[in-house]
């Protein structure tokens, strides 16, 4: 294939006649001239822009077709918007809820930085939302209300083609966006690169459709920010407290009980909290009643997080899958204080419940809402601690309860193997998650290490 750099591009030329106006793109390959007619200034706008881009890239273009080389590869003719709508689909049935919402979240941010002209007509929130919810939901997007779709075919037709990312120029400019919020506050570590995650895959996906030649995104060490997994310390909750937030969840006036045996859940055996909400009665193995202070068992088998029903395939809030990280049809087994068997014989014979029940359920016998449950934990937490106690990662979230019961098991000289099988996860990414909180156990490490040193005495410095 023949290919020049000697091209120039012109101005656009507008000709009125009376069937319309026509806006026509101009340029020349070794003075030879092109022509690209467009039925508006917009596209012929985009066109050019796209012709510019690529003679300052330094890019040859073919003498055969007159359009850059990129072009071949069919990234010009890809709008970004379509590319990305597509993408979402693939992954739709690919993926679980959360996914599919974590998907949408990137290509939005995505779409808006690769648009042509910020969206003047339309508020920046609305644009959003109408990508986020409808655009790259794949349920919803033939419901999208006529507002709504006005919105969209706006920003179908202002966002730019696939041969944008093979500007480096832009694609830096689009990573950028992953860092700021719609506010203009920073966005946190961890949401930035989960976005940068989903392009990347989006960018493969690219690549293996032939229609980018190569991934566009820089690879190696420093191209995302840094982040943590390991449980921040403040957040740890002692004896006292928990109790204290445990009791006063009791004596709330609504569902108080059935929350209270819920939270204890999480504190005597640490699961997540949507593998607690999950239970069913008969995943309780409770020693005989006349056994005191016997150890009960719990077992678990099933997650239902809490989705949103927009995102579900089923519609539902929450979506049934086994648990994380594990087998299908993987279970795991764990102990539960005495404390936590009264409690749990006592929840059950309260609320009348037979073995198939859910083990905590809403007022309506559905599964516990997750709303219901932060709600009530917030409460908690503003009548027990004080203000400044309040506004200090202490216990904020319920998940903490489990961080709680995790770190406490390691500190009491639990083996992290152990600890990792009742947790549900592996040693390494335990230990990598409560390192930091492990304390407490200074001394006897230093009398094990004591006992260990069978080296000579050293003989004094001045000999």
């Amino acid at each position: 294939m023949e290919t020049t750099y000697n091209v120039k591009v012109w101005k656009i030329a507008t000709y009125k006649g009376s069937r319309g106006t026509t806006y026509t793109v101009r340029w020349t390959l070794d003075g030879s001239e092109r022509r690209a007619p467009f039925a508006t200034r917009a596209l012929a706008d985009a066109f050019r822009s796209e012709l510019v881009s690529a003679t300052r890239r330094g890019e040859a273009f073919s003498l055969s077709t007159g359009r850059p080389i990129s072009h071949q590869s069919g990234a010009t003719t890809v709008n970004w918007y379509d590319f990305a709508i597509q993408f979402a689909d693939v992954q739709w049935d690919r993926t679980a809820g959360n996914s599919r919402k974590n998907t949408a979240k990137a290509l939005t941010a995505t779409t808006i930085a690769m648009l042509r002209t910020p969206p003047a007509g339309f508020k920046a929130v609305d644009v959003r939302t109408a990508l986020r919810e409808f655009a790259f939901n794949t349920k919803r997007r033939d419901e999208a209300p006529q507002k709504i779709a006005v919105i969209l075919r706006w920003v179908e037709r202002n966002t730019l083609s696939m041969a944008a990312w093979e500007d480096p120029a832009k694609v830096d400019e689009v990573l950028r966006a992953f860092d700021v919020l719609l506010d203009g506050t920073r966005a946190a570590a961890s949401s930035v690169k989960r976005n940068r995650r989903v392009l990347n895959v989006a960018m493969e996906h690219a690549v293996k459709r032939k229609v980018l030649r190569t991934n566009p995104l820089p690879k190696g060490r420093g191209t995302a920010p840094k982040t943590s997994s390991a449980v921040d310390k403040r957040a740890i909750l002692n004896t006292g407290q928990a109790a204290r937030l445990l009791g006063w969840v009791r004596g709330r006036t609504r569902g108080g009980p059935r929350l209270h045996a819920f939270f204890a859940v999480l504190y005597y055996t640490g699961p997540r909290p949507e593998e607690a909400v999950a239970m069913r009665v008969q995943d309780v193995q409770l020693p005989d009643a006349d056994a005191a202070d016997q150890w009960c068992e719990l077992l678990f088998h099933t997650a239902q997080p809490e989705v949103g029903k927009n995102w579900t395939d089923t519609g539902t809030v929450h979506e049934e899958r086994g648990l994380k990280g594990r087998a299908t049809d993987d279970t795991r087994v764990v102990p539960g204080h005495p404390s936590l068997t009264r409690i749990l014989r006592e929840h059950i014979k309260a609320e009348g419940l037979k073995p198939g029940d859910l083990l905590f359920q809403g007022e309506g016998g559905e599964l516990l809402a997750g709303s219901v449950i932060r709600r009530a934990w917030r409460s908690a937490r503003a009548a027990i601690f004080t203000p400044e106690e309040f506004d200090t990662p202490l216990g904020k979230r319920v998940y903490d309860l489990r961080h709680t019961r995790l770190t406490k098991w390691l500190n009491d000289g639990v083996p992290p193997a152990q600890v990792a099988e009742w947790a549900g996860n592996s040693v390494p990414v335990l230990l990598a998650t409560y390192a930091r909180c492990v304390s407490g156990q200074l001394s006897e490490l230093k009398r094990r290490m004591e006992a260990g040193e069978d080296l000579p005495e050293l003989p004094d410095a001045g000999r």
